[in-house]
Protein backbone atom coordinates (compact mmCIF):
# COMPACT_ATOMS: atom_id res chain seq x y z
CA UNK A 1 0.00 0.00 0.00
CA UNK A 2 1.38 2.88 -0.92
CA UNK A 3 1.69 6.01 1.52
CA UNK A 4 0.41 9.49 1.17
CA UNK A 5 3.57 10.80 1.44
CA UNK A 6 4.26 8.49 -1.68
CA UNK A 7 1.21 10.20 -3.78
CA UNK A 8 2.27 13.78 -2.47
CA UNK A 9 5.64 12.37 -4.54
CA UNK A 10 3.85 11.17 -7.48
CA UNK A 11 1.85 14.77 -7.55
CA UNK A 12 5.31 16.79 -7.36
CA UNK A 13 6.99 14.62 -10.27
CA UNK A 14 4.13 14.71 -12.34
CA UNK A 15 3.63 18.00 -11.95
CA UNK A 16 7.42 19.18 -12.23
CA UNK A 17 7.98 16.78 -15.10
CA UNK A 18 5.19 18.38 -16.96
CA UNK A 19 6.69 22.11 -16.19
CA UNK A 20 9.94 21.07 -17.57
CA UNK A 21 8.70 19.25 -20.66
CA UNK A 22 7.54 23.01 -21.95
CA UNK A 23 9.96 24.86 -20.13
CA UNK A 24 7.63 26.73 -17.84
CA UNK A 25 9.33 28.22 -14.59
CA UNK A 26 6.80 29.15 -11.63
CA UNK A 27 6.05 32.18 -12.60
CA UNK A 28 5.21 31.25 -16.47
CA UNK A 29 2.70 28.89 -14.69
CA UNK A 30 1.56 31.27 -12.47
CA UNK A 31 0.56 33.39 -15.24
CA UNK A 32 -0.74 30.82 -16.97
CA UNK A 33 -3.31 29.89 -14.44
CA UNK A 34 -4.57 33.49 -14.04
CA UNK A 35 -5.32 33.94 -18.34
CA UNK A 36 -7.56 31.38 -16.54
CA UNK A 37 -8.57 32.80 -13.74
CA UNK A 38 -6.47 31.27 -11.04
CA UNK A 39 -4.83 33.78 -8.87
CA UNK A 40 -1.55 32.06 -7.45
CA UNK A 41 1.83 33.39 -6.46
CA UNK A 42 4.71 31.73 -8.12
CA UNK A 43 5.94 31.17 -4.56
CA UNK A 44 2.55 29.96 -3.16
CA UNK A 45 3.14 27.21 -6.40
CA UNK A 46 6.56 26.22 -5.34
CA UNK A 47 5.48 24.79 -1.88
CA UNK A 48 2.58 23.72 -3.07
CA UNK A 49 3.94 21.63 -5.81
CA UNK A 50 7.68 20.60 -3.79
CA UNK A 51 5.37 19.38 -0.87
CA UNK A 52 2.77 17.31 -3.28
CA UNK A 53 0.05 19.20 -1.58
CA UNK A 54 -2.77 20.78 -3.51
CA UNK A 55 -6.37 20.58 -4.13
CA UNK A 56 -7.73 18.18 -6.78
CA UNK A 57 -8.76 21.63 -8.54
CA UNK A 58 -5.65 22.84 -8.71
CA UNK A 59 -3.99 20.40 -9.86
CA UNK A 60 -6.03 20.17 -12.45
CA UNK A 61 -6.15 23.60 -13.57
CA UNK A 62 -2.10 23.39 -13.91
CA UNK A 63 -2.34 20.00 -16.03
CA UNK A 64 -4.92 21.73 -17.87
CA UNK A 65 -2.47 25.04 -18.94
CA UNK A 66 0.36 22.96 -19.48
CA UNK A 67 -1.37 20.93 -21.66
CA UNK A 68 -0.48 18.06 -19.85
CA UNK A 69 -0.22 14.85 -21.05
CA UNK A 70 -2.69 11.98 -20.32
CA UNK A 71 -2.74 10.45 -16.82
CA UNK A 72 -3.43 6.60 -17.30
CA UNK A 73 -2.65 3.88 -14.53
CA UNK A 74 0.40 2.90 -16.17
CA UNK A 75 1.64 6.21 -16.45
CA UNK A 76 1.08 7.12 -12.34
CA UNK A 77 2.75 3.32 -11.98
CA UNK A 78 5.93 4.28 -13.62
CA UNK A 79 6.44 7.45 -11.58
CA UNK A 80 5.95 4.96 -8.43
CA UNK A 81 7.84 2.64 -9.87
CA UNK A 82 10.81 4.99 -10.29
CA UNK A 83 10.26 6.48 -6.68
CA UNK A 84 10.61 2.93 -5.29
CA UNK A 85 13.72 2.48 -6.90
CA UNK A 86 15.42 5.69 -6.13
CA UNK A 87 15.62 7.52 -9.47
Amino acid sequence: MKSKNDWREVVQRVVKSEMSMRGVKYQGLSERLAAIGVVQSADNLRNKINKGIMGADLLLQVLYVLNARPLNTETLQAVLDDFESGQ
